[in-house]
């Protein structure tokens, strides 16, 4: 599995209440999620990202509450991967439930930035910084996770 896009990046502690503000919570419409993803850290986001596109980020991204919501608005957005130094453990879970690709890797979070186009090859745990053209290696995904992702979830892949 293989995806390629353009980097939204953030910093450290980003937590659910901004990845999808607890405002938005009254509706299980991931359309209507995807709407107001990011909006409180990034008013543009959901004006600029575009199918395919990774987010990239620091420490514990997804940190916060319990809710599948964050990963399921960051997924509805058209996002394809999120790349983190490191997760929370929930939002990661929730992320593998619903069929969102992480992947952690610090020394790409370091050194990928906002606007580079990159991919990433999750049987090999390759990602590249086209625009630099550097690669780094993070722990690719076992087989059953990604049968899970490729499924569109956890549900999904068990039906």
């Amino acid at each position: 599995m293989k995806i390629q896009g353009s980097v939204h990046k953030y910093g450290d502690h980003v937590d659910t209440d901004v990845i999808i503000p607890a405002r938005y919570l009254n509706t299980a419409d991931h359309k209507e999620l995807a709407a107001h993803c990011m909006e409180d850290i990034d008013k543009d986001f959901v004006n600029n990202v575009k199918e395919g596109d990774l987010i990239v980020a620091g420490v514990n991204f997804g940190c916060g509450s319990s809710r599948e919501h964050a990963p399921i608005a960051i997924k509805a957005s058209g996002v394809s991967c999120v790349i983190a130094k490191t997760f929370a453990r929930i939002f990661y879970r929730n992320s593998l439930n619903i069929g969102l690709p992480i992947l952690e890797c610090p020394e790409a979070c370091d050194a990928i930035e906002s606007g580079d186009e990159v991919s990433v090859d999750f049987d090999k745990g390759i990602i590249t910084d086209i625009t630099k053209g550097v690669s780094f290696k993070a722990q690719p995904f076992p087989e059953f996770i990604q049968n899970i992702i490729s499924k569109g979830g956890l549900l999904a892949s068990l039906k």
